[in-house]
Order: C-alpha cells, then structure tokens, then sequence
C-alpha cells in the first residue's frame, strides 16, 4: 500500500447527547482517553470521573449494572 501525505485525526474526545422518551434533553456525555464526563441539561460544566473509578463503580454490587449479550 503506498505512503499517503494526509490521514485522518482522531477525535480528542466522543460527545453525545441523552433524551429521554419524549425528545426533551437529559444530558451529554463525554468520553475521552482519560476519563468520562456528564453535564446535566441546563448545566454549565461537566462532572467528571476517571476511567478506573469509573470501571471499579460499574463491575461493583451498588451499580446494580447488568452485563450484556453482545
């Protein structure tokens, strides 16, 4: 394959925005290489976690989090 003078840039971070049933705006989240960040709707800032707070609180009993089938 030959060389290429241009690539593609990876994002710094993934963003996405939550509704909820009726369309109306929950939140976003971000995700990024060092952690995961949330904003309420309305909020001004994001709360954020870092990845291993983040793991160790999802696997645990209090998350109540469900594995999936995929």
């Amino acid at each position: 394959m030959p060389a290429y003078k241009n690539s593609f840039r990876s994002p710094e971070h993934i963003e996405a925005t939550i509704v909820d049933g009726t369309g109306s705006v929950v939140g976003k989240i971000r995700i990024k290489p060092s952690g995961i960040l949330w904003k309420p709707s309305g909020a001004h800032k994001y709360y954020s976690v870092p990845w291993t707070k983040f793991a160790d609180w999802i696997v645990s009993k209090a998350a109540s989090a469900k594995t999936t089938t995929k």
